[in-house]
Protein backbone atom coordinates (compact mmCIF):
# COMPACT_ATOMS: atom_id res chain seq x y z
CA UNK A 1 0.00 0.00 0.00
CA UNK A 2 1.33 3.44 -0.86
CA UNK A 3 2.31 5.90 1.87
CA UNK A 4 -0.24 8.40 0.55
CA UNK A 5 -3.04 5.86 0.88
CA UNK A 6 -1.92 4.77 4.33
CA UNK A 7 -1.77 8.39 5.55
CA UNK A 8 -5.06 9.53 4.01
CA UNK A 9 -8.04 10.74 5.99
CA UNK A 10 -9.43 7.94 8.20
CA UNK A 11 -13.06 8.93 7.57
CA UNK A 12 -12.89 7.91 3.91
CA UNK A 13 -14.26 4.48 2.89
CA UNK A 14 -11.57 1.86 2.46
CA UNK A 15 -12.47 1.56 -1.24
CA UNK A 16 -14.56 3.89 -3.38
CA UNK A 17 -15.66 3.26 -6.96
CA UNK A 18 -16.65 6.32 -8.97
CA UNK A 19 -18.39 6.23 -12.38
CA UNK A 20 -16.56 3.07 -13.41
CA UNK A 21 -17.08 1.67 -16.93
CA UNK A 22 -16.13 -1.45 -18.83
CA UNK A 23 -17.22 -2.41 -22.36
CA UNK A 24 -16.64 -5.34 -24.66
CA UNK A 25 -17.20 -4.03 -28.17
CA UNK A 26 -20.69 -2.54 -28.13
CA UNK A 27 -21.67 -4.30 -24.90
CA UNK A 28 -21.49 -2.21 -21.73
CA UNK A 29 -20.67 -4.73 -19.03
CA UNK A 30 -20.35 -2.03 -16.35
CA UNK A 31 -21.96 1.34 -16.97
CA UNK A 32 -21.19 4.15 -14.54
CA UNK A 33 -21.23 2.29 -11.22
CA UNK A 34 -20.56 4.10 -7.91
CA UNK A 35 -19.84 2.07 -4.78
CA UNK A 36 -18.29 2.61 -1.34
CA UNK A 37 -16.97 -0.19 0.85
CA UNK A 38 -16.26 0.64 4.48
CA UNK A 39 -13.79 -1.15 6.74
CA UNK A 40 -15.49 -3.74 8.95
CA UNK A 41 -18.67 -4.22 6.91
CA UNK A 42 -20.08 -6.96 4.71
CA UNK A 43 -21.49 -5.82 1.39
CA UNK A 44 -23.45 -8.34 -0.69
CA UNK A 45 -23.36 -7.85 -4.46
CA UNK A 46 -26.42 -9.37 -6.13
CA UNK A 47 -28.05 -9.49 -9.55
CA UNK A 48 -29.09 -11.88 -12.29
CA UNK A 49 -26.55 -13.65 -14.49
CA UNK A 50 -25.04 -11.07 -16.82
CA UNK A 51 -25.68 -8.20 -14.41
CA UNK A 52 -21.97 -7.34 -14.33
CA UNK A 53 -20.99 -8.66 -10.90
CA UNK A 54 -17.99 -10.68 -12.06
CA UNK A 55 -16.73 -7.89 -14.30
CA UNK A 56 -16.93 -5.43 -11.42
CA UNK A 57 -14.99 -7.57 -8.96
CA UNK A 58 -12.36 -8.34 -11.62
CA UNK A 59 -11.71 -4.60 -11.88
CA UNK A 60 -11.57 -4.25 -8.11
CA UNK A 61 -9.01 -7.05 -7.79
CA UNK A 62 -6.81 -5.88 -10.68
CA UNK A 63 -7.69 -8.64 -13.15
CA UNK A 64 -9.33 -6.12 -15.52
CA UNK A 65 -8.60 -2.45 -16.12
CA UNK A 66 -11.62 -0.11 -16.29
CA UNK A 67 -12.30 1.83 -19.49
CA UNK A 68 -13.23 4.85 -17.42
CA UNK A 69 -13.97 6.05 -13.93
CA UNK A 70 -11.86 6.00 -10.79
CA UNK A 71 -10.94 3.80 -7.85
CA UNK A 72 -10.00 5.46 -4.56
CA UNK A 73 -8.25 3.78 -1.66
CA UNK A 74 -9.06 5.63 1.57
CA UNK A 75 -9.77 8.70 -0.53
CA UNK A 76 -6.61 8.48 -2.66
CA UNK A 77 -7.01 7.72 -6.42
CA UNK A 78 -5.34 4.44 -7.34
CA UNK A 79 -4.92 2.23 -10.42
CA UNK A 80 -4.36 -1.53 -10.45
CA UNK A 81 -2.30 -2.83 -13.37
CA UNK A 82 -2.43 -6.39 -12.06
CA UNK A 83 -3.86 -8.53 -9.25
CA UNK A 84 -0.55 -8.09 -7.42
CA UNK A 85 -1.17 -4.33 -7.26
CA UNK A 86 -4.53 -4.99 -5.60
CA UNK A 87 -2.97 -7.50 -3.19
CA UNK A 88 -0.24 -5.04 -2.28
CA UNK A 89 -3.00 -2.50 -1.54
CA UNK A 90 -4.77 -4.87 0.86
CA UNK A 91 -7.36 -6.44 -1.47
CA UNK A 92 -7.57 -10.23 -1.76
CA UNK A 93 -10.07 -12.34 -3.72
CA UNK A 94 -11.49 -15.83 -3.15
CA UNK A 95 -12.72 -17.13 -6.50
CA UNK A 96 -15.20 -19.97 -6.89
CA UNK A 97 -12.39 -22.26 -8.06
CA UNK A 98 -10.67 -21.64 -4.67
CA UNK A 99 -7.21 -22.01 -6.21
CA UNK A 100 -6.15 -24.91 -3.99
CA UNK A 101 -3.78 -27.70 -5.07
CA UNK A 102 -5.52 -30.94 -4.08
CA UNK A 103 -2.35 -32.98 -3.56
CA UNK A 104 -0.76 -30.47 -1.17
CA UNK A 105 -1.35 -30.26 2.58
CA UNK A 106 -3.07 -27.38 4.39
CA UNK A 107 0.20 -25.52 5.24
CA UNK A 108 1.53 -26.08 1.72
CA UNK A 109 -1.63 -24.52 0.30
CA UNK A 110 -1.63 -21.64 2.76
CA UNK A 111 1.97 -20.79 1.84
CA UNK A 112 1.58 -21.61 -1.88
CA UNK A 113 3.77 -19.21 -3.83
CA UNK A 114 5.41 -17.78 -0.71
CA UNK A 115 6.92 -20.87 0.86
CA UNK A 116 9.20 -20.64 3.88
CA UNK A 117 12.65 -22.12 3.26
CA UNK A 118 16.00 -22.56 4.96
CA UNK A 119 19.48 -23.27 3.62
CA UNK A 120 21.13 -26.67 4.06
CA UNK A 121 24.86 -26.31 4.74
CA UNK A 122 24.45 -22.69 3.66
CA UNK A 123 23.97 -23.77 0.04
CA UNK A 124 20.73 -25.51 -0.86
CA UNK A 125 17.25 -24.22 -0.09
CA UNK A 126 14.76 -26.62 1.46
CA UNK A 127 11.14 -26.13 2.44
CA UNK A 128 10.75 -25.27 6.11
CA UNK A 129 7.70 -27.47 6.65
CA UNK A 130 7.83 -27.16 10.44
CA UNK A 131 7.71 -23.36 10.30
CA UNK A 132 4.88 -23.35 7.73
CA UNK A 133 2.90 -25.85 9.83
CA UNK A 134 3.44 -23.79 13.01
CA UNK A 135 2.48 -20.50 11.35
CA UNK A 136 -0.55 -22.09 9.70
CA UNK A 137 -1.72 -23.45 13.05
CA UNK A 138 -1.32 -19.99 14.61
CA UNK A 139 -3.20 -18.35 11.72
CA UNK A 140 -6.11 -20.78 11.97
CA UNK A 141 -6.32 -20.35 15.74
CA UNK A 142 -6.24 -16.57 15.41
CA UNK A 143 -9.31 -16.59 13.18
CA UNK A 144 -11.08 -19.49 14.89
CA UNK A 145 -10.75 -21.82 11.90
CA UNK A 146 -10.91 -25.54 12.59
CA UNK A 147 -9.70 -28.32 10.28
CA UNK A 148 -9.31 -32.00 11.24
CA UNK A 149 -5.65 -32.27 10.23
CA UNK A 150 -2.90 -30.14 8.75
CA UNK A 151 -0.88 -33.00 7.30
CA UNK A 152 -3.31 -34.61 4.84
CA UNK A 153 -3.82 -33.43 1.23
CA UNK A 154 -6.69 -30.92 1.03
CA UNK A 155 -8.53 -33.20 -1.41
CA UNK A 156 -9.56 -35.19 1.68
CA UNK A 157 -11.26 -32.17 3.26
CA UNK A 158 -14.94 -31.30 2.91
CA UNK A 159 -16.18 -28.44 0.73
CA UNK A 160 -16.59 -26.10 3.68
CA UNK A 161 -13.16 -26.94 5.05
CA UNK A 162 -11.61 -26.30 1.64
CA UNK A 163 -13.37 -22.94 1.51
CA UNK A 164 -11.92 -21.97 4.89
CA UNK A 165 -8.42 -22.98 3.75
CA UNK A 166 -8.80 -20.83 0.63
CA UNK A 167 -9.75 -17.91 2.87
CA UNK A 168 -6.88 -18.67 5.24
CA UNK A 169 -4.35 -18.41 2.40
CA UNK A 170 -5.41 -14.82 1.83
CA UNK A 171 -5.47 -13.91 5.52
CA UNK A 172 -1.73 -14.55 5.65
CA UNK A 173 -1.21 -11.17 3.93
CA UNK A 174 -3.54 -9.43 6.46
CA UNK A 175 -5.91 -7.92 3.86
CA UNK A 176 -8.18 -4.93 4.48
CA UNK A 177 -10.77 -6.07 1.91
CA UNK A 178 -11.72 -9.64 1.06
CA UNK A 179 -13.72 -10.19 -2.14
CA UNK A 180 -15.62 -13.48 -2.19
CA UNK A 181 -17.38 -15.02 -5.20
CA UNK A 182 -20.29 -17.21 -4.02
CA UNK A 183 -18.52 -18.43 -0.83
CA UNK A 184 -21.43 -20.63 0.28
CA UNK A 185 -22.23 -22.14 -3.12
CA UNK A 186 -22.47 -25.95 -3.15
CA UNK A 187 -22.08 -26.17 0.63
CA UNK A 188 -24.49 -27.97 2.93
CA UNK A 189 -26.44 -26.10 5.61
CA UNK A 190 -23.97 -26.77 8.44
CA UNK A 191 -20.88 -26.02 6.37
CA UNK A 192 -22.46 -22.88 4.93
CA UNK A 193 -23.23 -21.72 8.47
CA UNK A 194 -19.61 -22.24 9.54
CA UNK A 195 -18.32 -20.24 6.58
CA UNK A 196 -20.76 -17.44 7.39
CA UNK A 197 -19.56 -17.45 10.99
CA UNK A 198 -15.98 -17.13 9.74
CA UNK A 199 -16.94 -14.24 7.45
CA UNK A 200 -18.70 -12.50 10.34
CA UNK A 201 -15.63 -12.92 12.53
CA UNK A 202 -13.46 -11.30 9.84
CA UNK A 203 -15.82 -8.31 9.78
CA UNK A 204 -15.54 -8.09 13.56
CA UNK A 205 -11.75 -7.83 13.13
CA UNK A 206 -12.20 -4.81 10.86
CA UNK A 207 -11.85 -6.54 7.50
CA UNK A 208 -14.24 -5.36 4.79
CA UNK A 209 -16.04 -8.09 2.83
CA UNK A 210 -17.53 -7.78 -0.68
CA UNK A 211 -19.50 -10.95 -1.35
CA UNK A 212 -21.22 -12.03 -4.56
CA UNK A 213 -24.22 -14.18 -3.72
CA UNK A 214 -27.37 -15.51 -5.36
CA UNK A 215 -28.74 -16.69 -2.02
CA UNK A 216 -30.81 -13.89 -0.47
CA UNK A 217 -31.29 -15.92 2.70
CA UNK A 218 -27.53 -15.79 3.27
CA UNK A 219 -27.44 -12.14 2.26
CA UNK A 220 -29.99 -11.12 4.88
CA UNK A 221 -28.35 -13.29 7.54
CA UNK A 222 -24.86 -11.88 7.18
CA UNK A 223 -24.61 -8.70 5.09
CA UNK A 224 -24.78 -5.13 6.38
CA UNK A 225 -25.70 -3.77 2.95
CA UNK A 226 -26.94 -5.23 -0.31
CA UNK A 227 -25.95 -3.73 -3.67
CA UNK A 228 -27.99 -4.63 -6.76
CA UNK A 229 -26.67 -4.59 -10.33
CA UNK A 230 -28.73 -5.04 -13.50
CA UNK A 231 -27.38 -4.87 -17.04
CA UNK A 232 -24.16 -3.32 -15.78
CA UNK A 233 -25.88 -0.50 -13.91
CA UNK A 234 -26.27 0.10 -10.20
CA UNK A 235 -29.93 -0.23 -9.32
CA UNK A 236 -29.48 0.65 -5.67
CA UNK A 237 -27.74 -0.03 -2.38
CA UNK A 238 -29.76 -0.73 0.75
CA UNK A 239 -28.99 -1.61 4.34
CA UNK A 240 -30.36 -5.09 4.91
CA UNK A 241 -32.08 -3.93 8.09
CA UNK A 242 -33.97 -1.27 6.13
CA UNK A 243 -35.27 -3.38 3.26
CA UNK A 244 -36.95 -6.73 2.53
CA UNK A 245 -36.22 -9.72 0.35
CA UNK A 246 -39.23 -8.82 -1.77
CA UNK A 247 -37.84 -5.34 -2.40
CA UNK A 248 -34.44 -6.74 -3.36
CA UNK A 249 -36.05 -9.29 -5.71
CA UNK A 250 -37.96 -6.43 -7.35
CA UNK A 251 -34.71 -4.50 -7.79
CA UNK A 252 -33.05 -7.55 -9.37
CA UNK A 253 -35.89 -8.38 -11.74
CA UNK A 254 -37.37 -4.96 -12.57
CA UNK A 255 -34.29 -2.79 -12.20
CA UNK A 256 -36.03 -0.18 -10.08
CA UNK A 257 -35.05 0.85 -6.55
Amino acid sequence: MSDSAANSEPDHPFLSVRDIHKSYGGLKAIDGVDLDIQSGEIVALVGDNGAGKSTLIKMLCGALRPDGGELRLRGVPIEFASPKDATDSGIETVHQSLGLVDTLTVPENVFLGREETFRVFGLFRQLDRAKMRSETRGLLERFGISVPTLNEPVIKLSGGQRQTIAISRLLLSEPSLLIMDEPMAALGVDEGRRVMELVSSLRDKGIAILMISHNLEHVFQIADRVVVLKNGRLVGAKRTGDTTRESVVAMITLGTA
